[in-house]
């Protein structure tokens, strides 16, 4: 993880139920959201903030 990832990503990372392997299966991960409604917009946000590797809308 390079250091301007590990800067953003720190707070995740030092949670238990996360940390670096968890933020690592998060970046390699593939999400397809189906509707861009009152939830998908929200929903779409907070799985980049995450750090999602790859999202299909």
């Amino acid at each position: 993880m390079t250091p301007d990832r590990l800067d953003r990503f720190a707070r995740h990372i030092v949670l238990p139920e996360v940390g670096a392997m968890g933020q690592a299966r998060l970046a390699a991960s593939h999400v397809v959201l189906v509707g861009m409604g009152g939830i998908g917009s929200p929903a779409l946000q907070y799985l980049a903030g995450a750090g999602v590797g790859r999202l299909t809308l």
